[in-house]
């Protein structure tokens, strides 16, 4: 957020914990990005603060809730206060449980599988409406498509990443194996290593399609110790998310610290891929 935005934000998220009876001394930014979560302290609770417009927030706190009713491991709304989105001055709240890490030290891959794992099977059973993981996939696409957008992008480049983009979704679209409800982003940086074990947070990217998608956002070991996989399909949404996440890369309003660094290199990475 921008830092007047974020301020408010703060303001916000204080004001509404304190109205609910839990006492608000410190605010300590723990993310910030389209949406900024807080650590209040001392009651010490974490508060989740977007732009009303978002219009998620509601949706993570319902599938939160159903999803810990099934054993699934995530992180949920604290209990001390009503599971439900707060609105104060433009911005959508949501008041989480802080969880102590765990001691220090790398998550054994076959931890985090697990984790995914028993993530996946309680999201099986789920009936709610998602968008297909080629939604996302299609905005990437109009970001692409687009120069205003993404005006640094060279025309070599622009072509590579549609020529992937459009491939790819095909390919792996069309290919009519299994697809189920996901995380959408299930990386190391949306999970928390507590003492409860792995635990997932932030589910606004959830869609359908194949394990392989989720598959393709974790690092290969993991995948490794995942039961089932179709290797040749993570493969292909490997390159595919690679392909994604370079594009926002270069969305003029992509405000991630080095990204441009990071644009250039995963398009030599897209590049070496394509042409093997």
């Amino acid at each position: 957020m921008q830092a007047t935005e974020a301020r408010r934000a703060t303001a916000a998220a204080r004001s509404t914990a304190s109205s609910l009876g839990l006492t608000v001394d410190d605010a300590v930014v723990l993310h910030d990005s389209n949406k900024l979560t807080l650590r209040l302290l001392p009651c010490d609770v974490v508060a989740r603060v977007a732009p009303v417009a978002h219009q998620i927030a509601r949706f993570e706190v319902e599938l939160a809730q159903r999803l810990a009713e099934s054993g699934c491991p995530v992180a949920v709304p604290d209990p001390r206060v009503e599971p439900r989105v707060h609105e104060r001055d433009g911005f959508d709240i949501t008041l989480w449980t802080h969880y102590e890490p765990a001691s220090p030290g790398e998550v054994p891959p076959a931890d985090f599988a697990d984790a995914l794992r028993r993530l996946h099977a309680g999201m099986r059973d789920l009936d709610v409406p998602m968008p297909r993981f080629t939604d996302r996939v299609e905005e990437a696409q109009r970001l692409v498509a687009d120069r205003d957008l993404t005006p640094a992008l060279a025309d070599a480049d622009r072509e590579l990443l549609g020529d992937t983009l459009r491939t790819l979704r095909h390919v792996i679209g069309e290919r009519g194996g299994a697809e189920q409800p996901l995380h959408g982003e299930p990386h190391p940086g949306n999970v928390l290593a507590t003492e409860h074990g792995l635990l997932f947070i932030d589910f606004e990217t959830c869609c359908r399609g194949p394990v392989e998608f989720d598959l393709a956002h974790v690092p290969e070991e993991i995948g490794a110790h995942y039961p089932g996989v179709d290797h040749d399909l993570l493969r292909d949404c490997r390159l595919l998310v690679l392909a994604m996440i370079t594009t926002w890369r270069w969305d003029r309003g992509d405000q991630l610290p080095d990204g441009r660094r990071l644009g250039r290199e995963w398009l030599g990475q897209i590049r070496a891929a394509r042409g093997r």
